[in-house]
């Protein structure tokens, strides 16, 4: 079967004093090839702990992750990440970023150099060639993550907050590229986000968990994802559906911390 299988994922941590927390609980989802997820939700619910076992960093407690009818058992580049913080090689340039994974598989410069030159032209970098890392603004590094992850070709990309830490005209700018590249591709995306806003805007497909478990409450099939490829994302926000569905899920959120607290209160 094609396309990325999340089936009866369940992952509970034993912690050294005899406990245990159940980060997620029986979460199955499955993704076409091509699909645009964003996942949002309270603190605790589990986002990043899915995330980093589609990608092979951990082993579930139960279920099993499925990528094109194989099994997922760690990392491998059909399915790249990108980071909050680029996690670049400081004492690289950015072609010798973009090009770190083809050239670890032992492919010659005359097979991937003209796709990295493509690829930092398609991200807007193509004058940047020769830059060293610490010379870009916190944006341009996250453009060289997302072209870095693309010089895989992996068939899944995994986004964890990767837009949090920048301004928000920047971001603003980043979203559209994501948009783009995600059309331009056809790379199935899921993209882990703290901001409705930004998980309305990036998510054809708009995942809500609810913690402790961690689980999935709600799934939206959101019109602005495709909207927003080929226009301003402040003229999307205009869309008469926009404002009631971020009203809804932020409701929804702020029930979910509103319980969370209350718990913790009880608790003391």
């Amino acid at each position: 079967m094609s396309g990325l299988g999340i089936e009866n994922i369940s992952m509970r941590f034993d912690l050294p004093n005899g406990t245990s927390v159940q980060a997620l609980q029986d979460v199955s989802l499955q993704l076409a090839p091509g699909d645009l997820m964003s996942v949002l939700g309270p603190s605790g619910c589990g986002k990043t702990t899915l995330l980093n076992i589609v990608a092979g960093f951990l082993a579930p407690t139960e279920g099993q992750v499925t990528l094109n009818g194989h099994r997922v058992e760690g990392p491998d580049a059909e399915r790249g990440m990108v980071f909050q913080q680029g996690a670049l090689f400081e004492w690289m340039n950015v072609r010798d970023n973009v090009s770190f994974g083809p050239r670890m598989k032992g492919q010659q410069a005359s097979k991937y150099a003209d796709n990295v030159d493509h690829l930092l032209e398609i991200v807007g970098l193509g004058a940047f060639k020769e830059k060293a890392i610490y010379e870009l603004s916190g944006g341009m590094q996250q453009r060289v993550a997302l072209a870095r992850c693309l010089a895989n070709d992996p068939d899944v990309i995994l986004m964890d907050e990767p837009l949090g830490a920048l301004d928000a005209l920047t971001r603003e700018k980043m979203q559209s590229l994501v948009l783009k590249l995600w059309k331009e591709t056809g790379k199935t995306i899921i993209l882990i986000t703290h901001s409705v806003e930004e998980a309305l805007l990036l998510g054809e497909r708009l995942l809500v968990m609810a913690p402790r478990p961690g689980r999935i409450h709600k799934e939206y099939r959101l019109p602005f994802a495709d909207l927003g490829v080929n226009a301003d994302l402040r003229e999307i926000k205009k869309h008469p559906d926009y404002a009631p569905t971020r009203e809804e899920i932020l409701g929804m959120i702020w029930d979910m911390e509103e319980e969370i607290m209350g718990r913790s209160e009880a608790a003391q």
